[in-house]
């Protein structure tokens, strides 16, 4: 079986390495647009579900432990 490793990184997307297929809400499959892929954790990214780096223009960060 093929590996796959999800990682959250730091004030930003989501990296995705591995095999893997991501498919959108319409059950269609979409083409990452790299190898590893990353994923849009802000919200504001124009190419969603993939990051644009929109994060870093709007200052998101992850939400911390209180």
């Amino acid at each position: 079986m093929a590996s796959v490793t999800l990682t959250a990184l730091p004030n930003g997307p989501y990296r995705v390495e591995g095999s893997v297929e991501i498919v959108g809400s319409d059950e269609r499959a979409l083409a990452a647009p790299t190898d590893p892929a990353y994923l849009c954790r802000c919200g504001q990214s124009q190419s969603k579900p993939f990051c644009d780096g929109s994060h870093a223009r709007v200052g998101w960060q992850d939400a911390t432990d209180a």
